[in-house]
């Protein structure tokens, strides 16, 4: 589209021809009027503000999707609940209006589960309707997964992107935590709530992270020689034989292009993470939805309310215990990464494939230690178990986000 040889117009009329016939089985974005006629005239003014392809920016048409606990000047956000409008006030935030400078176009609000919890929307996964997509960015990965839409915005408070990306069989990226600006979103837990986002593939997340992540280091590359640890361990033995069996499979393939692989104990205290996590997160939620529940608590689902009441048996010494926990968990995960010398850790990006059913999103296990360091971490997709996508899960150092994309790309061929 940048180079004249695909008009904005005639895509968007393409990706809602494809929208039209499919998202009845994969219910992937909200309900629109006149979704079709809002994009056909927003590309239509989009090339006639950027005449020469010189000029253009970098998302220029792109269409995007955006989970709707994300605010989207001109449509509406409910949060995957049935709360009226006014209970969400939230204006438009950065993140949104980078990609809108950048030249993309707002395909729709994508379906997230409530609240961003575990209570899922419709969504089905693209690659079989029986299975679950993942949550809580629900709609955000499927859509990629079905071509409606080159990118979508979701956010990951344990691993809501990371896990639907790797069920959907895409490219999912949480930033180091506070790298895409939070503004306009409807909080989980501030302390620990990432705007992460999906793409077909690894150069597409690059380009992407170029236009939201502050800070922006052009230019970055992969090393020569590229050492991935794998943290041995209680941690990794969460994951399902058959998840385990392709994984390996994965650093094997890893090793015959070249790469070192080292296998190094690490995060032997992740049950200890993970009621850190939960504690700090929990009470965060209750924090957050006070007045909401205090006018409309009637209406919210069963799974959303069961944790707002588990937000009232936190005590302050366990949620100052869970904010602390996140440097230190860092800090030790960077120190093996320095004494082994990794480039990035290498992990499954769920325990398995997506699970049959739409009532669970699945377990998001795999992703919490790194969502809770707050260190940026991506899924590439890497083969299919029990004819399902599956995905490596990749975690570098605070702030090397630039690092890990490119590693990522090298990566992705590979497997």
């Amino acid at each position: 589209m940048r180079n004249r040889t695909f008009a904005p117009a005639r895509h968007v009329a393409e990706a809602c021809d494809r929208l039209d016939s499919s998202d009845g089985i994969t219910r992937a974005l909200l309900p629109e009027e006149g979704r079709r006629q809002r994009l056909l005239e927003a590309a239509t003014a989009l090339a006639a503000r950027y005449p020469d392809p010189t000029s253009r920016p970098l998302l220029y048409g792109a269409l995007v999707g955006v989970k709707d606990i994300i605010a989207v000047e001109g449509l509406p956000t409910r949060a995957g609940s049935a709360l009226p409008l006014e209970a969400f006030p939230l204006s438009e935030g950065t993140a949104v209006r980078r990609l809108r400078d950048a030249g993309a176009l707002i395909l729709g609000k994508t379906v997230t589960t409530e609240f961003a919890y575990f209570d899922p929307g419709a969504t089905a996964n693209p690659h079989d309707p029986r299975r679950t997509p993942g949550g809580s960015s629900s709609g955000s990965a499927a859509a990629v997964a079905s071509g409606y839409a080159h990118a979508a915005l979701g956010t990951q408070t344990v691993g809501s992107v990371i896990r639907p990306a790797a069920f959907c069989g895409v490219v999912g990226v949480k930033p180091t935590y506070g790298r895409v600006p939070t503004d306009g979103v409807l909080y989980y837990s501030p302390s620990v709530d990432h705007v992460g986002f999906f793409t077909q593939d690894a150069a597409g997340a690059r380009l992407l992270a170029s236009v939201l992540l502050d800070g922006w280091r052009a230019g970055v590359e992969a090393p020569r020689t590229i050492t991935i640890g794998v943290p041995d361990g209680p941690y990794l033995d969460q994951a399902e034989p058959a998840a385990r069996e392709s994984f390996e499979s994965s650093l094997r393939a890893l090793e015959e292009a070249g790469v070192a692989v080292r296998r190094v104990p690490a995060l032997s205290d992740i049950d200890a993470i993970t009621e850190h996590h939960r504690a700090l997160a929990t009470a965060e939620f209750r924090e957050q939805h006070l007045e909401r529940f205090a006018r409309w608590g009637a209406i919210v689902r069963g799974g959303s309310a069961s944790l707002f009441d588990s937000g009232a048996l936190i005590t302050t010494a366990q949620r100052a215990e869970g904010a602390a926990s996140r440097g230190r968990v860092r800090a030790a995960l960077e120190a093996l990464m320095d004494e082994h010398g990794l480039d990035a850790w290498a992990c499954p990006a769920a325990p398995g494939p997506a699970p049959l059913g739409l009532r669970s999103t699945g377990d998001p296990a795999m992703n919490l230690p790194w969502t809770h360091s707050g260190m940026p971490a991506l899924t590439v997709p890497a083969g299919l178990v029990d004819s399902m996508p599956v995905g490596l899960q990749l975690a570098a150092r605070s702030g090397h986000d630039e690092d890990l994309l490119a590693l990522a790309e090298v990566l992705e061929p590979l497997l």
